[in-house]
């Protein structure tokens, strides 16, 4: 997904409050088409919508299609060509083609109990699939045997032509221990590219909302911080303070965790005296070569905001190629 969009939860409010609900998913594109491969549209049964399949080129035709699927309980699968004229509208060069699959939630077409759990993994920021026949039924969530899907954030249709898997997913975090330069520079270009940021300093002074105004900010120690956060599988960790007082319970945690990314700033000095302690703390060479330190990818940066560069670098090759 593109950004955390909340079309499973609008359509599960719907259909709990008795309003009837569908589900469009674009399973497959051509060409030019204004949204990606698991892009999601809700629909009400009373016409009421949230998020877009299409940019706005054919909604109105998904939606029609929609309110006869919540009226009959079938599932259906659409395909529409867009024109150069209406994705020219949107932003485009050119149009394309896509699919798109139509769900009612029901017996027939979404379970509402898969749509319930589907709902409930998202909210604890789980890792979620779910697979569904494009020739009709076998609707199921899966968390296994798509690695490669859920790393690269990629639904589609599977070899069989007829599986579809939409992956669910959560939103990228960054949780940057250490208020400083480097981090008033890593925060916001990490926001543009995906993450939620959290930025955890006890010194009030560096770790204010004034010089992080779009990120949450934690005055807490480093530990008792991350344990209140929590840091799991769609987590980077970057520890900016080279202060073992700091850096070290931070990292004793995030090497404990499942974290896609721990990054440690500091010279090579810096880093062997950290390996040298986290030896002594118990943790094996496996989980210390986890850290990236001195941290960010060797182009050469000079200053905070080409080491932040190097850093989100870094951060992203870690999660697309580990």
């Amino acid at each position: 997904m593109d950004i955390f969009e909340d079309a499973p939860e609008r359509a599960y409010a719907w259909a709990q409050a008795g309003r009837g609900a569908a589900l469009a998913t674009v399973v497959e594109t051509w060409g030019s088409a204004p949204r990606r491969v698991g892009a999601q549209l809700a629909i009400s049964g009373d016409g009421e919508m949230q998020g877009s399949v299409s940019g706005g080129c054919v909604e109105g035709a998904v939606v029609i299609e929609a309110l006869e699927a919540v009226e009959d309980g079938t599932s259906r699968l659409l395909e529409y060509g867009v024109s150069d004229g209406d994705a020219f509208a949107v932003g485009l060069a050119c149009g394309g083609k896509i699919r798109v699959l139509v769900e009612p939630i029901g017996d027939a077409g979404m379970p509402f109990d898969i749509l319930a759990d589907l709902v409930k993994a998202r909210a604890a920021r789980a890792p979620i699939g779910y697979a569904v026949s494009l020739s009709g039924g076998n609707a199921r969530l899966v968390s296994e045997g798509y690695e490669n899907r859920f790393r690269m954030d990629r639904s589609g249709v599977e070899e069989d032509g007829d599986t579809f898997v939409a992956i669910h997913n959560p939103p990228l975090r960054l949780i940057i221990v250490g208020a400083v330069h480097i981090a008033q520079a890593l925060a916001p270009m990490a926001q543009i590219a995906g993450f939620d940021v959290v930025v955890i300093d006890p010194r009030e002074a560096f770790g204010s909302q004034a010089r992080f105004p779009e990120a949450k900010v934690i005055n807490d120690w480093p530990d008792a911080a991350l344990e209140q956060v929590g840091v799991d599988t769609r987590s980077a960790v970057v520890l900016l303070t080279h202060d073992p007082k700091l850096d070290d319970p931070a990292l004793h945690i995030a090497l404990r965790s499942p974290a896609f990314y721990i990054g440690a700033l500091g010279s090579k000095r810096t880093h062997t005296s950290r390996v040298e302690r986290l030896t002594a703390a118990g943790f094996s060479a496996d989980d210390i070569a986890r850290i990236a330190g001195p941290i960010g990818l060797d182009i050469g940066a000079a200053g905070p905001p080409e080491i932040a560069v190097a850093t989100l670098a870094q951060m992203v090759q870690s999660l697309r190629k580990p």
